[in-house]
């Protein structure tokens, strides 16, 4: 009978999850606070969520198993104290369905975690306060902390990275983008999908993005190099500046200049600041309340657009293979000269307070209309290259 009974009781222990045991070191004093450090496995899995309050490290693809140091802090007068109060917190690491779930304690316990692991298809990170720093996960990743610097690079699938206050860097990731943070600057190298970027303060640049890109920041500069979609930026003071879009830039800039290299289409305001748009093909709407405009047409579609400055010039170079037509005023009428056009087919007249100048160019097109209230417009031929 005992040994049915004891047979009964081993089967059962095989049947319960396996929850990994996290071996302390000894109690060292640092200054004044006393640090005990727990290591251990974790039972295998491609599913990892860590639970912590402090610093986390995360390197996936580097091991055989997922092996874990968590190092715990906590400050106090004597090592008895230390001893007294760390016995409350454990590390608790253990499987929670297809998740290895990692726990490290908070309150009075400053946790910092370490992990290294085999190939990993989902991370999740939430801490209290602290940096994060993830590399190599084959699949998705999602982080959020209430404070640090956020680090990530080689993510196989999406990404979200989410901190309270602190810089966002990004490596390359091989599915979408997400980053949000309460202050800080955003990094972003190689994205395959669209990507979203926001912060209340900070600059933001994004290298090469295969999708979209939204990017807002409450006040600083915004760069994007290279973007296979439209590109959505604003900010409350900084420079905008797209290099390349395949896709419509939409660009909101309270104070500061504008600036777009290449783009299927332009919808820009500036509350005060230059506009800069060049190799532009489809429609454009540009306006400045304060500030110059100068824009060069792309050969090829053209679509109705709208060119206006409250204070400033407004230069357009037009290509020999574009065709528009032009309907241009400059509220100062002090001068003939306030339009001053390249283009014979274009006639320049008087118009009660009004300087206007309409015609087509090139044979004619899509409408180019042009105002302004304080400067000059100036129409020219685009140079041969």
């Amino acid at each position: 009978m005992r040994r049915s009974v004891h047979f009964r009781a081993e089967a059962i222990l095989l049947l319960l999850p396996m929850v990994a045991v996290p071996q302390p070191t000894g109690m060292v004093r640092e200054g004044d606070r006393f640090v005990r450090i727990f290591s251990g496995n974790a039972p295998a899995g491609h599913r990892l969520r860590i639970n912590a309050h402090g610093p986390v490290s995360v390197q996936a693809g580097a091991a055989n198993v997922i092996s874990y140091t968590v190092r715990l802090s906590v400050r106090a007068h004597t090592e008895a104290e230390a001893r007294n109060v760390m016995q409350r917190y454990n590390v608790r690491v253990a499987p929670q369905g297809e998740w290895v779930v990692l726990t490290a304690p908070g309150g009075p316990v400053i946790s910092m975690v370490a992990v290294i692991a085999p190939r990993l298809d989902h991370v999740v990170v939430s801490t209290s306060d602290g940096a994060v720093e993830a590399s190599g996960i084959a699949g998705s990743l999602d982080v959020d902390t209430g404070a640090g610097e956020v680090t990530a690079d080689r993510i196989g699938g999406h990404c979200r990275l989410v901190t309270g206050g602190g810089d966002i860097r990004v490596g390359t990731v091989g599915g979408a983008l997400r980053c949000s943070s309460g202050a800080g600057r955003i990094q972003v190298g190689t994205v395959r999908g669209a990507a979203v970027l926001e912060t209340a303060g900070g600059d933001i640049t994004a290298a090469d993005v295969g999708g979209t890109v939204r990017a807002e920041t409450g006040g600083g500069g915004i760069h994007i190099i290279k973007a296979g979609g439209a590109v959505t930026a604003g900010t409350g003071g900084g420079q905008i500046v797209v290099d390349m879009a395949d896709g419509i830039v939409t660009a909101r800039n309270m104070a500061g200049p504008v600036k777009v290299g290449a783009a299927w289409g332009v919808q820009c305001e500036s509350g005060s600041g230059g506009i800069n748009v060049s190799n532009i093909t489809g429609g454009m709407r540009v306006s400045t309340a304060l500030g110059n405009i100068m824009a060069s047409l792309l050969g090829g579609k053209l679509a109705d657009s709208l060119l206006a400055t409250g204070n400033g010039d407004i230069t357009v170079f037009i290509p020999s293979n574009v065709g528009v037509n032009i309907r241009a005023q400059n509220d100062l009428a002090d001068s003939m000269r306030r339009i001053a056009v390249d283009f014979p087919g274009v006639r320049v007249r008087r118009q009660g307070r009004l300087i206007v100048a309409e015609g087509p160019v090139n044979g004619g097109g899509p409408l180019l209309q042009i105002s302004a209230t304080v400067g000059t417009i100036f129409i020219r031929k685009q140079q041969s290259r």
